[in-house]
């Protein structure tokens, strides 16, 4: 099956603790801190590769999590930097925000990254807390936590030009003599359940032609493959319309041609004033007249008609140069761009990014960066906690505390902290 939409779940590594750690050398009987930094946690980045041309590979898995940097060590080693995490995407994958499903990004070039989730930053190791008055901490700062993200990922194929017809029209015997591709070939309808790419060459002209699975009535309302289909044609530059006339009339022939005016216009009307050129295939098997009187009819609604043969190639040429004419004159393929400028990794443990809530007995605080501090603080030590008191002064916490109500003897929640607040 050929995947094209996702939701996955991105998880950045987590940032290393510092380390708590004092020197200890022969005759040095009393070394000062010496804890090493923990390492970075590794970000999540998306990356358009060539290899993919499907979102098949998180069909089975859907949650993703980079490792976490390394603790600090002692003698002032830092801990390893986890390496980041790179997911593979095809060319003209979109990154929607699953919960606000805002656009974020439209990765559309080869070898394009995205960095989507940042990892937490190793902790402070203990020598970072030496002062004057504190000659001995015995506490570091822990790891910050790696950004977590729930995306969607929705696949629009990029292509210069879309072949489109009704199914076993022969779309995918032209892509296979004009380009390397190797698609399925059979006599039966829907053969081709899934786009397939291929890059015609022609004089100084390059471009990607895709053979879209075949089009039937109903398809803007999701019949047959339907919108699994159509949005495959939205950023197509132009089309090949193709057409079957043999085993058929004149009134056969040309309603499929209208059925599929009918659907693009259905799905998004601008698709219908797109670039097109009209190939009618199988001429060598198909009624001459029939094929006359289908072109000259097509002519009068102001179409370039090629008359074609795709199995022996008749006149394939002539219609291939055409295209990379069109080509060399129309604009580059559509890149959609977010609907709001949407900052893809940012950074939310900023010191003043909190919130307090009241919450049955408990005055909450809902801070990374105040989880982050509560998870290094060692309450057994003395200088440990006096630095948290310090610490909750300055950066404005206490304050911001007794401005939402807080009263000698209430309880405070931070993370999995709960204590008693006194003022003495």
């Amino acid at each position: 099956m050929f995947f094209d939409h996702v939701t996955i779940e991105v998880k950045a590594g987590d940032g290393g603790d510092g380390a708590v750690s004092f020197r200890r050398e022969k005759f040095v009987p009393e070394g000062g801190p010496d804890g090493g930094d923990g390492g970075k946690g590794g970000d999540v980045i998306l990356r358009v590769s060539e290899r993919a041309n499907t979102l098949q590979q998180y069909r089975y898995q859907r949650k993703f999590t980079a490792n976490s940097g390394e603790k600090g060590l002692g003698k002032l080693c830092s801990g390893k930097s986890a390496e980041n995490l790179y997911l593979e995407v095809p060319a003209g994958t979109l990154i929607y925000d699953a919960e606000t499903n805002e656009l974020i990004a439209d990765l559309a070039k080869e070898n394009q990254e995205l960095l989507i989730a940042k990892g937490g930053q190793g902790g402070l190791g203990n020598n970072h807390f030496k002062t004057s008055t504190r000659q001995a901490p015995r506490f570091a700062r822990a790891g910050a936590k790696g950004e977590e993200r729930t995306l969607r990922l929705e696949l629009k194929l990029i292509a210069d030009v879309g072949l489109i017809g009704f199914p076993n029209v022969g779309k995918s015997t032209l892509l296979s003599v004009v380009t390397a591709a190797k698609p399925k070939i059979a006599n039966y309808p829907f053969t081709t359940l899934a786009p397939q790419l291929g890059v015609v060459n022609y004089d100084t002209v390059s471009f990607v032609m895709a053979d879209m699975p075949g089009l039937i009535e109903g398809a803007s309302e999701g019949v047959g493959l339907g919108h699994d289909f159509l949005r495959h044609i939205e950023r197509t530059r132009m089309f090949i319309q193709v057409l079957d006339p043999s085993f058929s009339d004149f009134e056969s022939t040309m309603e499929q041609f209208n059925l599929i005016e009918v659907e693009l216009s259905k799905y998004q009307m601008d698709l219908v004033d797109r670039p097109r050129i009209v190939a009618i295939n199988k001429i060598d098997i198909a009624d001459a007249e029939l094929v006359a009187q289908v072109k000259s009819e097509l002519e009068a609604k102001g179409f370039e008609v090629f008359l074609i043969s795709a199995v022996s190639k008749k006149n394939v040429a002539k219609l291939i140069a055409k295209t990379a004419e069109y080509i060399s004159e129309l604009p580059e393929v559509e890149i959609f761009e977010p609907e709001k400028q949407i900052q893809a990794a940012t950074d939310k443990r900023e010191e003043n990014d909190f919130s307090i809530e009241l919450s049955g007995d408990y005055f909450e605080v809902k801070s990374e960066y105040w989880e982050r501090v509560i998870r290094s603080i060692n309450f057994d030590d003395y200088d440990s906690f006096h630095y948290f008191q310090r610490l909750i002064k300055r950066k404005g916490l206490e304050k911001a505390l007794y401005d939402a109500g807080l009263e000698d003897g209430d309880w405070v929640k931070i993370g999995k902290m709960e204590f008693q607040w006194l003022d003495n």
